[in-house]
């Protein structure tokens, strides 16, 4: 073979892996101090040099060339540390010490740590806002007070708060706060670092984060943030708290805080807990009374001595820690200088401040619960505010209710039906009497009382006292003598008639229509009206017929005079026109109209107030936010008729209680009037009766408070409390009696004023002895068109007889009484029956009269604004 064609025997290190490493050495590379490296030879290892093994050794190799790198001049590798900028571990030193830090780099960084903390601290400052307070914590209840001013009771938010402002707390107060939570609050920047430190170490080995909270902090914490205990609240609690403890006054966080911290008894801030506790405002409290509630802030389930929740939170164990707590924050406000000692000697453990009942469950209990939600309608009905707005709370709504005068009347009502009911001994007719009852002060038409009812916490919750659907029967009788004398009849010739005209009032008399016509029963038969007793009387005075509360007189005068003409005078004095019955037919006159208590009590104060009517109201104010809002100013008066005509009706219902079926009010030894009204089958019995200053309606009545629709429908009260029949002249006068002589002890006796001789006398058609015709009116003239469809209506006729005496303290017949109570003014038909009798028209009644006297027109028909409580 030729020599040219073999292959030459590769030497090692040699070829194109040889090149490749050649390649890859990097210049100026030395093999060390003294040696040199010959050029390399086609041949061999240069200068006896050993070749690298692989490529492995190669990077070995260069990485241990690395560590003779170095500048001229420069240590390389044994030479000593280099320089850097953290000389750690330390160069120079071996073993250990090369671990231990200098104090440079032990200065250094925690300067650098301050300044990292410092500089996030600033910027987490300036960056967080204050944020907005959440609802729960400027949720409140809506305060009510009595007519004086003083709390009735907290209620109708979602939480049972009241914000009051700092000076409405008590310097005592604030002491024992800051000596018992934050000594340093009046000085420090709204943390504190120590306690923070504290907080941190409690996180940091898994204990609690609460602990090291200053009183700015839990401010923000109940106002701005939820209550969860996490780092990251922790840490927004913090700043939040900086900030506002540089921005904001610190009698701001000190009433915000006390505000909205939780006292236990459902007691959120120090009004709500001052209230709850010890039944007064906050700004009433002692030191002693203070330092309690004070050591309430270290948690009310272990310190509230009536106990909590869990078996640590017995009431005797939240009693003795209680009192441990008390002593030691009055001893704390003396350590701290906020308390002089001789101060302090003032309350021994004796003193240990005595709480009231817990207003946990009383609530709206006996009548509050009817006071608030008559006064809750009225600011609805009157002010700019919505129920969405008032159930937020924070109202302050000052009634018109008296509290001596509310407890009169429940004293009252609840005597007497002590003394006549006995529901264990007659289930089947003394269970389900209702009494409802309103007194209304006659100069301004404030309700000053009401009875609705034994209370919400009796599961009685229609108020009696502003119900709708009881008959007030012959209570009505006023309204009809008042339309008489105030237009006239078709007698008359249009001029006012007096009381003094005669009508006749036997039983079973025949009515006539506006044409002079029998109204006819469903048989077409003459319709004949029926009264209570069978007494032949004849034709008596109006006077007369109002005395003893005979039917016949009104059914036939209320035909004379004009439906329309009498709910004209009702609504002027303030009765509501959809509590009038809407027929007309002779039960109108008798009483099948049903208005509330409250607005009968309202109507017969414009008789006591001579004809001036002004709307039942029953708040005085209502204040949000320090302003008083507007909308609640009393309602102006209004001129309902003439005077004269108004004070003719008191001495009409004068002669009632003096001498009539209301001779039972006569106890009460001061000059009343009033009347009596009882309807059909003894379903309902009222007294609406008044003096110069009050006047007051009562009514009884028998239902299912509970009962629905259709099934709430009134019983009969015969047999009721053991007598065959109940009158507005027995049960319910005795009650209005009682409460009045208690409402009105201390007041003058007041006359009311005399009344002139009114009218002219016009005798109804049959009378048997001709009156003088009366003078014509230039305004008026008689009808010529009367009424040719009348609707029929079916009469319902009331017993007969008169009630059987019972003896006992209520006498509930009198004997020596001239008519008795038998003559209780019983209506024929109740709620408006139809289909019997005839409605008589509403067409050519007389016109308005005048009685002359300047400034008051008879016949007005301006009663004012709607602005009062609405009541059936």
């Amino acid at each position: 073979m030729s020599e040219h064609r073999r292959k030459q025997p590769q030497s090692q290190g040699g070829g194109r892996a040889a090149s490749r490493r050649a390649a890859q050495q990097r210049p100026g590379r030395s093999a060390g101090p003294g040696r040199e490296v010959p050029p390399a030879s086609p041949g061999g290892p240069p200068g006896g040099q050993v070749a690298y093994g692989s490529r492995a050794d190669a990077r070995r190799a260069d990485r241990r060339g690395g560590s003779g790198r170095g500048r001229p001049g420069g240590k390389g590798a044994n030479g000593g540390g280099g320089s850097r900028l953290i000389d750690y571990p330390r160069a120079g030193k071996s073993g250990w010490k090369r671990y231990v830090p200098s104090w440079k780099l032990v200065g250094g960084t925690s300067l650098g740590f301050f300044a990292v903390i410092v500089a996030g601290a600033g910027i987490g400052i300036a960056s967080v806002g204050t944020p907005d307070a959440h609802k729960t914590a400027v949720a409140q209840n809506n305060v009510f007070q009595w007519a004086d001013g003083s709390q009735m009771v907290a209620t109708g938010g979602s939480t049972n708060r009241q914000i009051v402002s700092i000076d409405q707390i008590p310097v005592s107060m604030r002491n024992a706060v800051i000596a018992a939570e934050n000594e340093s609050f009046e000085t420090d920047k709204g943390v504190d670092p120590m306690g923070i430190a504290r907080a941190v170490v409690n996180m940091a080995t898994g204990g609690s984060t609460q602990g090291g909270s200053t009183i700015t902090q839990q401010y923000v914490k109940n106002t701005f943030l939820d209550s969860e205990q996490t780092l990251k609240r922790k840490v927004t609690e913090l700043f939040i708290a900086l900030k506002v403890g540089m921005t904001e006054e610190k009698d701001v966080v000190l009433a915000g805080y006390l505000n909205t911290a939780y006292y236990g008894r459902d007691a959120y801030g120090i009004q709500a807990a001052a209230r709850a506790y010890f039944g007064k405002d906050c700004k009433d409290l002692n030191p002693s009374e203070s330092a309690f509630l004070a050591s309430l802030l270290k948690g009310p389930n272990l310190y509230n001595p009536d106990g909590g929740i869990g078996a640590a939170a017995t009431p005797e164990a939240n009693e003795k820690r209680a009192r441990a707590r008390w002593a030691w924050v009055l001893d704390r406000e003396v350590a701290v200088g906020r308390m002089e000692k001789s101060e302090r000697e003032k309350y021994k453990d004796s003193d240990f401040p005595a709480r009231v009942e817990s207003e946990q469950a009383r609530g709206l209990n006996g009548q509050t619960g009817y006071l608030v939600d008559v006064a809750k309608a009225y600011v609805l009905k009157n002010g700019d505010i919505t129920a969405e707005k008032l159930a937020l709370g924070g109202y302050t709504i000052r009634t018109t209710f008296e509290k001596p005068k509310v407890d009169a009347l429940v004293k009252a009502v609840e005597d007497t039906r002590n003394d006549f009911l006995d529901v264990k001994k007659r289930p089947e007719y003394d269970t389900f009497v209702q009494v409802g009852a309103a007194s209304v002060d006659v100069k301004t038409g404030a309700i000053v009382a009401l009875y609705g009812g034994p209370g919400f916490d009796q599961k009685h919750y229609s108020n009696n006292a502003n119900t709708s659907g009881v008959p007030v029967g012959s209570t009505w009788k006023p309204y009809v003598l008042a339309a008489a004398m105030q237009y006239g009849t078709q007698n008359s010739r249009g001029s006012g008639i007096s009381i003094d005209s005669k009508y006749n009032g036997d039983d079973l008399a025949v009515i006539n229509n506006r044409e002079g016509k029998p109204l006819l029963a469903a048989d077409g038969t003459p319709f004949r009206q029926k009264n209570e007793s069978p007494e032949a009387h004849g034709y008596v005075t109006l006077n007369e017929a109002m005395r003893q509360s005979i039917n016949v007189p009104f059914a036939q005068l209320v035909f004379d005079v004009g439906h329309s003409k009498v709910r004209s005078v009702a609504k002027a004095t303030g009765i509501l026109e959809e509590s009038m019955d809407g027929n007309n037919n002779a039960s109108f006159a008798l009483g099948t109209s049903t208005p509330s208590a409250i607005r009968m009590a309202d109507s017969y104060a414009t008789f006591a107030a001579s004809g001036t009517h002004r709307e039942p109201y029953s708040v005085q104010s209502v204040v949000k936010g320090g302003k008083e809002l507007p909308g609640f100013e009393p309602p102006k008066e209004a001129r309902a008729m003439d005077d004269a005509i108004a004070d003719n009706i008191t001495k009409v219902l004068q002669n009632v209680v003096e001498n009539g079926t209301g001779t039972k009010a006569k106890k009460l030894g001061r000059p009343a009037a009033g009347k009596t009204g009882t309807t059909d089958q003894n379903k309902s019995a009222w007294f609406v009766g008044y003096t110069p200053q009050l006047s007051t309606s009562v009514t009884l009545f028998r239902n299912d408070p509970n009962a629905k629709g259709k099934d709430r429908k009134l019983l009969s009260m015969n047999h009721v409390g053991g007598v065959d029949s109940i009158h507005g002249g027995d049960i319910p006068a005795v009650i209005w009696t009682e409460y009045m002589r208690e409402a009105l002890k201390g007041t003058p006796v007041k006359q009311f004023p005399e009344a002139e001789d009114i009218g002219v006398v016009a005798d109804s058609a049959g009378a048997p002895t001709p009156t003088p015709a009366a003078p014509s009116s230039p305004s008026a003239s008689p009808s010529t068109s009367p009424s040719t469809s009348p609707s029929m209506v079916s009469p319902s006729p009331s017993p007969d007889g008169k009630p059987s005496c019972r003896p006992g303290p209520w006498n509930l017949c009198d004997p020596t009484t001239s008519g008795g109570a038998g003559n209780g003014g019983n209506t024929n038909g109740n709620g408006g029956n139809t289909g019997g009798l005839p409605s008589g028209g509403n067409t050519g009644e007389p016109s308005p009269s005048q009685t002359g006297r300047p400034g008051r027109p008879g016949g007005s028909t301006n009663w004012g604004s709607t602005m009062g409580i609405t009541g059936g």
